[in-house]
């Protein structure tokens, strides 16, 4: 698709709003927290998850740490997902996991079912995008945008030096 029949749905300003709004939410929830392990699934969201935790390192006291959730979003069983801390570095404390796009709920279902092989505390999502074509029984406990598209559109996050954009195509 041409860049002529991209829609841009969020700027760089927007997408900051969102982070700065979800930062909050996460803070709400977790305030008394010892320790928030904030995990990115592999490039997109975990840009996300470090702009989610640079923004509560500014705003709150609440000692984060990230983690990188690495999947095969396209053959999630064919290899194993993996996590840059050992499973036992995460038990009793709380965990968000964080994506840029929803939309069948795949790659998030896979990524959580890596994350309950550790006994959590409390597990959270986060999406920018909820795109509402769940085929798994997923959900996110914060969202930046939730938009109503047909399967055939596509959003796309992009997450540059200083652009940032999503758009719909």
């Amino acid at each position: 698709m041409t860049e002529q029949n991209r829609i841009l749905l969020l700027n760089k300003e927007q997408i900051e709003q969102r982070i700065n709004r979800i930062a909050f939410q996460i803070y709400e929830d977790c305030y008394n927290e010892k320790e928030v392990l904030i995990a990115g699934i592999r490039k997109n969201g975990f840009t996300l998850a470090a702009k989610i935790e640079k923004v509560l390192n500014k705003i709150c006291k609440l000692k984060t740490r990230l983690i990188e959730v690495r999947i095969d979003k396209s053959h999630p069983l064919e290899k194993p997902i993996e996590l840059s801390v050992d499973s036992k570095e995460m038990s009793g404390k709380t965990v968000i996991l964080v994506d840029d796009v929803l939309n069948s709920g795949k790659t998030l279902t896979y990524s959580l079912r890596k994350m309950l092989n550790a006994d959590l505390k409390k597990l959270r999502t986060v999406l920018l995008v909820d795109r509402d074509h769940k085929l798994y029984p997923v959900s996110a406990d914060f969202v930046g945008m939730t938009l109503s598209t047909t399967m055939q559109e596509h959003v796309t996050c992009e997450f540059r030096d200083k652009d940032e954009y999503v758009y719909l195509s």
